[in-house]
């Protein structure tokens, strides 16, 4: 285990009809919010009528700035962040999943500097202060709610950049597993496909040999989120799969996973963020189809991980190590497949002949990210392995 400091200053309020605190709390923060949500389905649900109550009687102003889509885009932060700065609000509220939390992550932090929020993001300027931010989640997945990070669009270079501050942690999150009953199945099962793909990167990335807390705590993450997903798959409004669902991917990238294991590194993100830059499909639809192919390319190399991952997830069998890393990612595969998440490159209508320019986009990332050994070659050979 390597030397680390681990501080989430985020205050999390866990539960059902948790909801009609959020009055209270950014009382605390100002007289003054932004409220950032997406598009229908919060309106439709109720849960803007209710959160809109809870800070109407709490006397705190609202400053409406709904329209955020999956992969947030630019444009819109740009939009956000000259309402905040007209309106002069004391903070940002964000009601949604990780895409809105982190279009308010980026209003936030764009809201105090006179420079283009974009350079945050390709690493031309740091992030020195922003708007206190409280959350309300609606959607297992991302992990925003507690950690610094934040992952915008380009509207116009087609690129997707993520990047992260402590700063950006959200003060307060709400996380009240009633309100993910109306989640429709396919998007269940892409978060929870992002949350073991956020493990994943920790888990198999650490150059540190032994890290055995950690491994058995990322292990029983993983299988407490296919169990819950599972669950919830079968019965939307069972509450204890929905929770557990709910706490596991915010456990998955809030700072834990990762405390004590050194340089870590997010080369499936990265290759992701560039398909879904360019073709705009749900993120945890890509990394469903990225995570077992670079899974098995990397498990080619060092099947040692692997094989444990495998024999204590899947309980598979087999005694050779590379047959154990097959077996168990095998099986990983199959239940994304299982789960209703798509598997191949096909499924989300990429076509194989477009795989040199994706790999080619991805570099930039690649370069920003410091994944030296992510060249072209190894880029397009991950992506051939996914059709």
């Amino acid at each position: 285990m390597q030397n680390f400091v681990l501080h989430n200053q985020t205050k999390i309020i866990f539960g059902a009809d948790r909801l009609q605190e959020i009055g209270s709390e950014a009382k605390v923060l100002g007289a003054r919010a932004l409220l950032v949500y997406g598009r229908q389905s919060i309106r439709q649900n109720g849960i803007l009528t209710a959160v809109t109550a809870s800070l109407q009687s709490c006397s705190v102003a609202i400053i409406h700035h709904g329209g955020v889509q999956s992969n947030p885009l630019l444009s819109h932060v740009r939009q956000g962040i000259a309402k905040a700065k007209e309106e002069q609000v004391d903070m940002v509220i964000a009601v949604g999943g990780g895409s809105v939390i982190d279009s308010a992550k980026a209003i936030a932090a764009g809201a105090l500097v006179d420079h283009d929020v974009w350079k945050f993001f390709n690493g031309k300027k740091s992030i020195k202060q922003c708007l206190p931010l409280a959350c309300v989640l609606t959607l297992a997945a991302a992990g925003s709610e507690m950690n610094g990070g934040m992952v915008i669009t380009h509207d116009d270079r087609k690129v997707k950049f993520g990047t992260g501050n402590r700063l950006l942690n959200p003060v307060v999150s709400i996380l009240d597993p009633t309100l993910t009953y109306t989640v429709p199945p396919d998007y269940t099962a892409y978060g929870a496909a992002d949350a073991i793909a956020h493990i994943l990167e920790f888990y198999f990335s650490t150059a540190d040999a032994s890290t055995p807390v950690q491994d058995r705590f990322m292990e029983g993450l993983v299988i407490n989120i296919m169990e819950s997903c599972d669950k919830v798959l079968h019965d939307p409004c069972h509450y204890q799969g929905r929770a557990d669902l709910m706490w596991c991917a915010t456990l998955a990238l809030n700072g834990w996973t990762a405390a004590g294991l050194g340089l870590v590194g997010f080369p499936m993100h990265m290759i992701e963020h560039t398909l879904s830059a360019h073709h705009d499909i749900a993120h945890g639809a890509g990394l469903s189809v990225v995570m077992p192919a670079w899974l098995a390319h990397q498990a080619e190399r060092a099947p040692h991980k692997f094989a444990q991952f495998g024999r204590r997830v899947f309980q598979v069998e087999q005694k050779e190590c590379r047959a154990a890393a097959r077996a168990g990612i095998a099986r990983l595969q199959e239940w994304l497949r299982g789960a209703g998440c798509p598997t191949s490159l096909a499924e989300l209508g990429i076509a194989p002949e477009t795989i040199p320019f994706l790999a080619e986009q991805s570099l930039p990332l690649a370069k920003l990210w410091r994944l030296k050994e992510y060249d072209q070659e190894k880029i397009e050979t991950i992506l051939r392995s996914c059709l």
